[in-house]
């Protein structure tokens, strides 16, 4: 008698997806909108032009620093817990930068910045939250799917920053209360999760591997470290890139545009990267999210026409998208249920540790590294080399060892 396997039911993770790529959609629309203001407003408001991009460094660092709280939170009272703590800390980012804004006051702004930087981390938690009651089957689509929601932020948020960046007499106030009702309407969405709490470990029960046995697992540490690079070097050339384009010569509503295009490469290839995981294996695609993000050097390398901007923030969108996906494909297979909190946590707190020093040196780079902007912008694709060597070669190495299996 031929027995025929069942096929998983992803009912509800399919809604779970839903729910996140709309919460992608809406609430991840702040983040472009973020980037796109954040380091011209800090031009405006810094006494030193080496500081301009310190905002967008200090969002990064409290990203960093909420990654294992915002963890913990969701490994001891659900997702939803989680991410309405990260919706809240969004809306209060907006209002202190809006009030920093109002007062002309540096300091006050780059506290905004810090709480902004725990709304970055709950959303974060969307790409794992997407493979909690998903097959192993659907884990690679679903990560996927909700990282395709970005597509939508991509729009909108750029739009938004061309509607309000100049609505009030201080530059880019509109913005940032356009950022707290963003907060205020897109947290209704997470009442609509249905994503179970873990269970409490009860005494005997497995306590999986420290934090430290896990990044001496060699899966783990290559998923880590090409995560880190892969969005590192996103940021690091993205938050140079409106201080640029405005630099060479171009207005901020082409900054805007090239930002747009740079956002909807990072997320229009996830509505086949999943399937190219299953395919060809995670560890190909995400060598080559690592050898495009290199190309995307090499173009903005050969001139600064407005033409070269947007083709080297599209790649550059695309590497990150190949790049991060797969490197989290392959973190979320490598670990179980009863380390999720601690691993996870684990991990976006080096991802956005790795990020934050990209984006304040990414600020260095471009004003106070040369005479003029071209000289900024060559030294920040120049600074991709030394990154890209360090992830391809652990990625090599991965690939290369005695019985390594490849892995979707």
């Amino acid at each position: 008698m031929t027995m025929i396997s069942a096929t998983p039911d992803n009912s509800q993770a399919k809604r779970n997806v839903a729910v996140l790529v709309a919460a992608q959609a809406l609430l991840g629309s702040q983040m472009p909108m973020i980037f796109i203001v954040g380091g011209l407003a800090g031009q405006s408001l810094a006494t030193n032009a080496c500081l301009a991009t310190l905002p967008i460094s200090l969002i990064v660092l409290g990203s960093m620093l909420a990654a294992t709280p915002v963890s913990a939170i969701m490994q001891r009272w659900g997702r939803r817990a989680g991410f309405l703590v990260g919706a809240t800390a969004g809306a209060c980012g907006g209002v202190v930068g809006a009030y920093g804004l109002y007062l002309g006051s540096f300091p006050v702004f780059l506290l905004g910045s810090l709480l902004t930087g725990i709304y970055m981390s709950a959303h974060g938690f969307y790409r794992f939250a997407a493979a909690d009651t998903a097959s192993d089957d659907f884990r690679p689509k679903a990560i996927s799917y909700v990282m395709a929601g970005g597509l939508a932020a991509a729009i909108i948020g750029p739009q938004i920053v061309k509607l309000t960046a100049q609505a009030y007499v201080i530059p880019f106030l509109g913005t940032y209360l356009a950022v707290i009702a963003v907060n205020i309407f897109g947290s209704a969405l997470f009442f609509f999760l249905d994503i179970p709490t873990p269970p409490k470990p009860v005494e005997g029960s497995p306590k999986g591997r420290t934090r430290l046995e896990m990044l001496k697992t060699p899966r783990i540490a290559v998923a880590i470290i090409c995560a880190m690079v892969s969005y590192a070097l996103m940021n690091l050339v993205m938050t140079s890139t409106p201080l640029a384009v405005v630099g060479c010569g171009f207005s901020a509503n082409d900054a805007a545009d090239v930002v747009t295009g740079h956002v909807l490469a990072m997320y229009i290839p996830s509505f086949f990267t999943g399937q190219l995981i299953a395919r060809f294996g995670v560890e190909k695609i995400v060598a080559l999210g690592l050898a495009i993000l290199g190309g995307a050097g090499v173009v903005a390398l050969q001139g600064v026409d407005l033409g070269n901007f947007f083709v080297a923030l599209i790649l550059l969108g695309i590497g990150w998208n190949f790049g991060f996906i797969g490197a989290t494909t392959m973190l979320a297979a490598s670990h179980d249920v009863n380390e999720r909190g601690r691993m996870q946590g684990l991990n976006d707190l080096l991802v956005f540790g790795g990020v934050t020093l990209a984006s304040l040196a990414s600020g260095g780079l471009m004003n106070c590294s040369g005479g003029s902007p071209v000289e900024g912008w060559t030294a920040v694709n120049l600074a991709m080399i030394p990154l890209l060597t360090l992830a391809g070669g652990a990625l090599l190495w991965l690939v290369l060892r005695p019985g390594e299996p490849e892995t979707i």
